[in-house]
């Protein structure tokens, strides 16, 4: 795994120590971060090892080396749809993050395949929720990160999904959401500013009722699969969005209403994540014009809804 990048506040008391702003900053204790030091474990960002005592740079940077606690393990397979020099695609399972951060870092989807491929410059070229299904573009090495993730970040990919939830009879389709969305940091939920311009939008293209889903515990009511076009890519938008309409997701712990997560399983291999009600939330289909090649090129997931219970599965 990459380095945790840390950046320096502008704003800190003149001549602080680097071990003195990290103490404030990593929930390290004072044993493990001396050690950190020690070791090598804090570098500056052209590669030279950062000494305790020298002083922290005002707006600088930092790369510190990830301490690892021990994280339940999330035993789903990683399926390859699409492999070449340059891109990986892969159908994500659900419950697994994609990139190391916070508390998920060695049980990510970039740093199984770095090592499960022999990757070690293997990147994301943009972003699922953790709980959020299906079809993810990773770029092989550095040099191809920035054309594909420039795509993204223009909006030149084309993105569907497809999402089960109470069924809405009287939406007419195609039916175009526009709103603000804000999520604060340490926030689990985002939410609607009133009156704020649109920052992210959502067409629905398409609604197929189902009559059943075969789940194992299939919420009461009509239910309808929702084929669903993303305009803009902001977090939680489409569980925000269908949510509004009185549609949340199937399996969604945070909307309408927050939910305690389910508590973790114990199996004989240790502990795991309970995968027994994955959030009905698929990217189902990537398409765009390759940066490189200039090929057409459209990935989409064998996958169909609803997700089934996923508990025996193992990589």
């Amino acid at each position: 795994m990459d380095a945790a990048r840390l950046t320096i506040p502008v704003a800190i008391p003149p001549g602080q120590s680097v071990l003195a702003h990290l103490r404030k900053r990593l929930p390290l204790a004072e044993e493990s971060l001396l050690d950190l030091l020690a070791r090598g474990g804090v570098v500056a960002p052209d590669g030279r090892v950062v000494a305790a005592d020298e002083p922290a740079k005002p707006g600088g940077t930092l790369f510190v080396e990830r301490d690892l606690q021990p994280e339940p393990r999330v035993p789903l397979p990683i399926p390859i749809l699409f492999r070449d020099e340059r891109v990986v695609v892969v159908d994500k399972p659900p419950f697994l993050a994609v990139t190391p951060r916070g508390q998920h870092a060695a049980e990510t989807v970039v740093a199984w395949l770095r090592v499960e491929l022999d990757l070690p410059e293997l990147t994301a070229a943009h972003r699922l929720d953790r709980l959020t299904s299906g079809v993810l573009l990773l770029t092989t090495e550095r040099r191809w990160r920035r054309p594909y993730q420039e795509l993204f970040a223009r909006g030149a990919v084309t993105k569907r999904y497809r999402a089960l939830a109470p069924l809405l009879p009287d939406l007419v389709v195609p039916h175009r959401i526009r709103d603000h969305l804000a999520k604060e940091r340490g926030e689990l939920r985002a939410h609607v500013v009133a009156g704020a311009p649109p920052n992210a939008e959502t067409v629905i293209e398409a609604v197929e009722a189902v009559e059943a889903v075969g789940a194992v515990e299939a919420p009461e009511g009509d239910r309808a699969v929702y084929s669903l076009r993303p305009v803009t890519g902001r977090t939680h938008q489409l569980r925000v969005h269908l949510a509004g309409l009185g549609a949340p997701i199937d399996g969604d712990p945070l909307y309408p209403t927050l939910r305690p997560e389910a508590p973790p399983l114990v199996t004989d291999e240790g502990q795991v994540v309970d995968v027994r009600d994955p959030l009905q939330l698929l990217a189902a289909e990537l398409s765009f014009v390759d940066p490189v090649s200039a090929k057409s090129l459209r990935f989409a997931s064998p996958r169909g809804l609803p997700l089934r219970p996923c508990d025996t599965m193992r990589r």
